[in-house]
C-alpha cells in the first residue's frame, strides 16, 4: 500500500500544486507548458483541444505512467479542463469538481491490484501569473478532498467503509523557474482543519481497524530541483544530475484514534500532541528524513491489558541521515533520537516498584551522532539492491562517527556521553574483521550506586550480580568529583591499543 499512497499524494500535487508549471502568458502556451513537463515526468498525455475566446478547452484528459519493474500503471482521467485568459496577463485553470484516479499494479506476489480514487474540490479558484521562464500562481479552495473507493486486490477485497484525507480552507503559492537544464520549482501551503478516516475489514482474517484523526493546522513548505534528464525509473541517475527536493511541514494541535478488533480481541487508543513537523529533503548528497512531536499523550487499553495506559512526553524526536547513491567522496550520515520527559501510570511503577522505592521522575533518552561514510552501490536501485543483498562483501564503509550527545535520565540516575572515533578501512583485523577504530568516548554517571542499591532491596536484582556489576565499573571507571559520580573515558589507540581511563584493557 506504500505504492499506492505515494502516488496518491503525486497525483494530488499535480492536480493542485502548481509544480505542474500552469502559466505563460496566453492560455495554449500555459497548456503546452504543462503538457511538456508532464510528459518529461514520464507520463503519456491523451486529450481533444479545443478553442472557443478567450477560453482553451481540454476534453477527455488523461495521463498514465508506468510503474517500476513492470508493475502495472497509474492512469488519471481529469476530464475537462480550462485554461481562461483574463485579460491582464494571467490565467485561470479550472479543473472539474471531480477527478478520478484509477491505479492497476501487481504486489510482491504477482497479484494484480486494482484501485479507485477521486479528488474532490469545492471553490477552488487558481490563478497563474509571471513569464515563460518564472511562472506564480496562487490558489484557494474551501476543501480539496482525496479518497480512495475501490480496491481490488487479486482474490481478496477488503471491505472499505472510509479512506479519506480532506484538507479545508487550502490557500497556496507556487513559484517554478525554468533554467537551462532544470526545472526550480518552491510552494507554500496552509491548510486546516485536516482530517483523515480509514474504516476496512480484512478480508482473510475477517479483522477491523478503524482510524480517524485531525490537524487543527497545518503549513507547508518545499523546494525543488527537476533536471530536464529526470527519470522516474532511474532516481539514483537523477540524483546525479541535479534532482533535489527538500519540504517541511508543521501542524498544530494533532490527533488520532484507533480501534482494531479481530475476533473478540480488541485494541484501542488515542494519540495526541500540541504541535509537530516532519521534514524530508533528498539530493545528491543523501536522504534526510525527521519529525517532531511537542505535549505528546498516548492511552492505549486492549482485552488483555489489565487496565488502560497512559503515557505522555515533553517532546518526541527523530532525525535520520544517510547516503543513497554509490560515492567515491564521502558523505554525511547522522541518526537523532529524543524522548524526553516521559512520564507511566502509577499501576505501571506499581507492578515492579509497589513500595514507592524508586524516584518516579520522568526519564529522558536522547542521542546525536552522526560521521562520514559512502556506499558501494545506489540505494535507490532495486536490481543493485538485489545483488549486495547476495553478496557477502561490505555494502560501504564507515570514515567517522562523532557522538554529539547522550543522556539517559531513569530513576534518579543519569548518564551522559560524547566523543568521537575515525576508522581505518584498510586495517580488518584488528578489531575481528570491522574496520579498526581510532578515538574516545568520555562517560560520566551520577546517581549509579544508588540505583542498584535499590534494584537489591527491591529484589530485581540480585546481590551476585550485583557485585559483578560494581566489578565492571570498577574496572572501566573511577570515582567522579560529586557525590555517587563516576566517570570513564574509553580510549581506541591507533596501535590498537584499548584503554579505559588509561588503564590499557586490550
Amino acid at each position: 500500500m506504500s505504492v499506492f499512497r505515494s502516488l496518491a499524494v503525486s497525483a494530488l500535487v499535480i492536480a493542485f500544486s502548481g509544480s505542474a508549471a500552469l502559466a505563460d502568458l496566453s492560455a495554449d502556451q500555459v497548456w503546452q507548458d504543462w503538457k511538456a513537463y508532464l510528459e518529461d515526468l514520464g507520463y503519456r498525455v491523451d486529450s481533444d483541444e479545443s478553442r472557443s475566446g478567450e477560453t482553451l478547452t481540454i476534453r477527455d484528459l488523461a495521463m498514465e505512467i508506468a510503474l517500476p519493474e513492470d508493475q502495472g500503471a497509474v492512469s488519471m482521467r481529469m476530464g475537462q479542463v480550462e485554461f481562461v485568459e483574463n485579460g491582464d496577463g494571467t490565467v485561470s485553470v479550472v479543473l472539474p469538481e471531480t477527478i478520478p484516479i484509477a491505479i492497476a499494479a501487481s504486489d510482491d506476489e504477482a497479484q494484480q491490484v486494482t484501485a479507485t480514487m477521486e479528488v474532490t474540490h469545492t471553490a477552488l479558484e487558481m490563478v497563474v501569473s509571471g513569464t515563460r521562464d518564472a511562472m506564480e500562481y496562487d490558489y484557494d479552495a474551501e476543501a480539496v478532498t482525496m479518497a480512495l473507493t475501490e480496491l481490488q486486490a487479486g482474490d481478496e477485497t477488503p471491505e472499505i467503509r472510509a479512506a479519506q484525507i480532506r484538507l479545508e480552507n487550502l490557500s497556496g503559492k507556487s513559484q517554478t523557474a525554468l533554467g537551462e537544464a532544470a526545472r526550480t520549482v518552491q510552494q507554500n501551503m496552509t491548510a486546516g482543519p485536516v482530517t483523515y478516516d480509514l474504516d476496512f475489514t480484512d478480508p482473510t482474517e475477517g479483522g477491523t481497524l478503524v482510524f480517524s484523526g485531525s490537524l487543527a493546522r497545518a503549513n507547508f513548505a518545499g523546494a525543488g530541483t527537476i533536471p530536464d534528464s529526470f527519470d522516474a525509473e532511474d532516481i539514483a541517475a537523477a540524483l546525479r544530475d541535479g534532482f533535489q527536493f527538500d519540504s517541511r511541514m508543521e501542524y498544530e494541535t494533532g490527533s488520532t484514534a484507533y480501534r482494531f478488533e479481530d475476533a473478540g480481541d480488541v485494541l484501542e487508543g488515542t494519540n495526541s500532541s500540541e504541535s509537530g513537523s516532519l521534514k524530508t529533503s533528498i539530493g545528491p548528497d543523501g536522504l534526510r528524513y525527521g519529525g517532531a512531536g511537542d505535549g505528546v499523550k498516548m492511552a492505549i487499553s486492549a482485552s488483555d491489558m489489565p487496565f488502560p495506559v497512559n503515557l505522555s512526553m515533553a517532546r518526541m524526536a527523530f532525525d535520520i541521515a544517510m547516503p543513497v547513491i554509490e560515492s567515491e567522496a564521502m558523505q554525511d550520515y547522522a541518526l537523532g533520537l529524543e524522548f524526553s520527559e516521559f512520564t507511566m501510570p502509577e499501576q505501571l511503577w506499581s507492578m515492579f516498584d509497589p513500595g514507592a522505592q524508586l524516584p518516579r521522575d520522568p526519564a529522558t533518552l536522547l542521542i546525536d551522532l552522526s560521521g562520514k561514510g559512502r556506499l558501494f552501490f545506489d540505494l535507490l536501485d532495486p536490481e543493485q539492491v538485489a545483488n549486495i543483498e547476495g553478496n557477502e562483501a561490505a555494502p560501504g564503509e564507515v570514515e567517522s562517527l562523532t557522538l554529539h550527545d547522550l543522556t539517559l535520565e531513569l530513576a534518579g540516575a543519569k548518564l551522559t556521553g560524547e566523543g568521537a572515533f575515525t576508522f581505518d578501512a584498510t586495517d580488518t583485523t584488528s578489531f575481528g574483521g570491522a574496520p579498526a577504530p581510532e578515538g574516545a568516548l568520555d562517560l560520566r554517571l551520577v546517581g549509579g550506586n544508588g540505583l542498584l542499591d535499590q534494584l537489591i532491596t527491591m529484589g530485581l536484582v540480585p546481590q551476585d550480580q550485583a557485585t559483578g556489576v560494581r566489578m565492571m565499573m570498577g574496572l572501566f571507571a573511577r570515582p567522579g568529583p560529586g557525590e555517587d559520580e563516576l566517570v570513564s573515558k574509553i580510549e581506541v589507540t591507533e596501535d590498537g591499543q584499548v584503554l579505559a581511563n588509561g588503564q590499557r584493557i586490550k
